[in-house]
């Protein structure tokens, strides 16, 4: 299950290498991301002043920006604006709706990132994974240092860790798994990172990422609508409360709480809902990362059309 991963500037460096240098450059990047995300929203992003918040002069930050993203923050900066959030929604509306209304048997199955999921039964969601080992890893990623806890059945857990310690994100996506065996088996988790965070679109034949979701039946549908979102589109609650079929205020709430106990951070991509208005809003992983993964993706998005 070995793949290696493409760097938006290749070097002579192997995959793991690639990795842990764009893991280190990101670091400083989602601070300074963090930075703006405490600014009021004037649909501007001063990458300038991101610079200066995290101790860098604009040409070191640009340098390091670069490197960890493969375009400048002035064009980063573009993908950021509340003008191409505003745009991002409006070509995402029809999108969604065409995926919703062929299904994810139809021809945009689970976008293009290939993913496929199993939701638990009745019976398995009450035994809680009793029975079942889960093994669990912490490795760098494009985004700071990344934690996957898998099952023989799939991915059951993706997200991040910002302090040595790992414990409180282990619990967090392990809530749904309280009688699960976990193992720390890095060396089997470490597999899936290329394949989580690739900077290309999966060849055809490629295998898809399987996932193993357990969450209330409402929760696992808002989740599978998630899944229709494509790479560099974004989406409000509303949107997604209507297309699931429900309206008004206490049903966009209603899809922002399940929303939020989204187990699989990225490869079910609850960071590309944003607010009406254009505002990024908040986000589990923190808002700074949630910037970064809008603005990476899009950057992508751009790549594979050129």
């Amino acid at each position: 299950m070995q793949t290696q991963m493409q760097a938006s500037n290749p070097a002579e460096t192997t995959p793991a290498e690639t990795t842990m240098e764009r893991s280190e450059a990101y670091r400083r990047i989602e601070r300074a991301l963090g930075f703006l995300a405490t600014q009021p929203e004037t649909g501007a992003v001063d990458l300038e002043r991101a610079a200066e918040s995290v101790g860098l002069s604009p040409f070191h930050f640009q340098r390091e920006f670069t490197r960890w993203v493969g375009i400048s923050p002035k064009r980063f900066q573009q993908y950021l604006s509340l003008e191409a959030a505003k745009r991002s929604l409006t070509a995402s509306a029809s999108v969604l709706d065409a995926a919703l209304e062929a299904g994810l048997s139809g021809p945009s199955r689970l976008h293009d990132l290939m993913v496929t999921y199993e939701a638990a039964t009745p019976g398995e969601f009450k035994r809680q994974g009793e029975g079942m080992t889960l093994q669990w890893g912490v490795h760098p990623s494009p985004f700071g240092d990344c934690l996957i806890v898998a099952s023989a059945r799939g991915i059951v857990g993706l997200g991040f860790v910002d302090t040595p310690d790992p414990k409180q994100s282990l619990a967090l996506l392990t809530r749904n798994w309280q009688a699960a065996r976990l193992v720390e088996s890095p060396v089997d988790t470490a597999a899936y990172i290329p394949l989580i965070f690739r900077d290309r679109l999966p060849k055809p034949g490629t295998a898809p990422l399987k996932l193993y979701l357990q969450g209330t039946p409402f929760q696992v549908k808002v989740w599978e609508a998630l899944l229709t979102i494509p790479p560099g589109g974004l989406a409000t609650y509303s949107m997604l409360a209507k297309r699931l079929g429900y309206a008004g205020g206490q049903a966009a709430r209603a899809v922002g709480t399940a929303n939020g106990r989204n187990p699989v951070s990225v490869l079910i991509p609850c960071h590309r809902v944003i607010r009406a208005t254009g505002h990024v809003g908040g986000y589990l992983w923190g808002a700074g990362r949630k910037l970064a993964l809008i603005g990476w993706e899009q950057a992508q998005r751009e790549n594979h059309a050129a």
